[in-house]
C-alpha cells in the first residue's frame, strides 16, 4: 500500500537536482507517492512554521522554531565551504550601510547578518530574486543575495561587501549550514528513516547521472545558463548533502543551538 505525502522544495537547481530521481520516478520510491510544490525559501519557512507540509526544505536557521514539529534529516542539506550568501551594494557606494534587503526574516542569510553584522538593524524581507534589482535602483543601501543571484550580481551595477560564508568560516572554522530537509514528527520514525534513505539514493543517482535532470532543473531555475546551473549545483550539493556527518552536525549546532 502506497503512502502519499506532501513534499515542498525550492525551485532552485540544488533542490531540483537532488530530488529529480524521486519526483520523476527514476528510482524505486519504496511505496511513497508525493504531491510536490515549489516555493521560495521564505514561503517554505512559513509553511513549516504552520506545520502545513509533511516533508520540506527550510532554512537551517529556522530549526529552533520548528524543532517540536519536525525532525532534521541527515541527507539533503545545503552545507559547505565557500557557499555563503553575499552582501552587495551599488558600485562606488561608501556610506554606512543601514537599510538592507534580505530574502526572508527566517532565512539563514538573515540570521548571518544578525550574527556577523549586528549593527545593521534595518532588514527588510523580499523575494530573493528581486533583491539585486532593488539594490541597484537604490531602494536599499545593500542586499543579501542567495541562490543563483550570488553568481550573476556582477551583471548589474553591484559590488561585493562581504561573503557571509567566508566570514562564518573564519570565525567558527566550520562549514556553513544554509538549508535543511525536515520531516514531520507526526509521520513517525519509520517513515522518516525510509524517506531519508530514499533521498540519499536520489542524490546518489543525481551524482552518477548528472545530465539526466538538466531539462527538469532548467524548467524551474531562475537562471537558464548551463554554466550558472553547474556552478550552483557544484557549490550546494556535495558530500554533506549525502550525510551531515559529525562536522555538519557541529555546524548546525553552532548556527542554531540545537
Amino acid at each position: 500500500m502506497s503512502r502519499r505525502l506532501k513534499l515542498s522544495i525550492s525551485p532552485c537547481p540544488n533542490d531540483t537536482f537532488m530530488f529529480d530521481a524521486i519526483i520523476n520516478h527514476r528510482i524505486d520510491l519504496d511505496g511513497f507517492e508525493f504531491d510536490v510544490e515549489y516555493l521560495d525559501i521564505e514561503q517554505l519557512n512559513q509553511r513549516a512554521l504552520l506545520h502545513e507540509v509533511d516533508i520540506t526544505k527550510c532554512s537551517t536557521a529556522l530549526l529552533p522554531y520548528i524543532n517540536q514539529s519536525y525532525t532534521l534529516l541527515d541527507s539533503g542539506s545545503a552545507l559547505g565551504r565557500g557557499n555563503g550568501p553575499l552582501l552587495v551594494r551599488r558600485v562606488g557606494e561608501r556610506g554606512i550601510i543601514r537599510r538592507i534587503a534580505v530574502p526572508g526574516l527566517y532565512t539563514t542569510a538573515n540570521a548571518l547578518i544578525g550574527r556577523l553584522f549586528p549593527s545593521i538593524a534595518e532588514r527588510f524581507p523580499m523575494l530573493f530574486s528581486e533583491i539585486a534589482k532593488a539594490v541597484e535602483f537604490g531602494q536599499f543601501d545593500a542586499g543579501v543575495l542567495i541562490h543563483e543571484g550570488r553568481f550573476v550580481f556582477h551583471r548589474r551595477n553591484l559590488e561585493l561587501v562581504a561573503d557571509l560564508g567566508l566570514e562564518w568560516e573564519q570565525r567558527f572554522g566550520l562549514p556553513l549550514p544554509l538549508g535543511s530537509i525536515v520531516v514531520s514528527r507526526t509521520l513517525g520514525e519509520d517513515v522518516a528513516r525510509r524517506f531519508e534513505a530514499l533521498l540519499r539514493r536520489s542524490i546518489e543517482y543525481a551524482f552518477a547521472n548528472p545530465k539526466i535532470s538538466r531539462d527538469f532543473v532548467k524548467r524551474h531555475a531562475q537562471e537558464l545558463d548551463d554554466d550558472v546551473i553547474d556552478k550552483h549545483i557544484a557549490l550546494f550539493v556535495n558530500d554533506f548533502s549525502l550525510s551531515l556527518g559529525d562536522e555538519g552536525r557541529r555546524a548546525v549546532r553552532e548556527l542554531t543551538g540545537i
